[in-house]
């Protein structure tokens, strides 16, 4: 198996998605693992797609 580029790694607080190429935090703090977010990053990345997890996963910490 390849290594991804993109993972979600347990911080004090949720989730934050880590960029391994860019060794560098992605993103926002998530509550909740952002599986599909992560996959889609390592994927096609449509930023369509993206925008709208994104989205889901900002509302889902109120």
């Amino acid at each position: 198996m390849a290594r991804r580029r993109y993972v979600a790694r347990g911080v004090p607080g949720g989730y934050r998605i880590r960029d391994n190429r860019g060794r560098r935090w992605w993103g926002d703090l998530y509550e909740l693992c952002p599986d599909e977010l992560v996959q889609e990053l390592n994927g096609g990345a449509d930023p369509a797609k993206l925008t709208a997890l994104m989205k889901r996963y900002r509302a889902l910490k109120r």
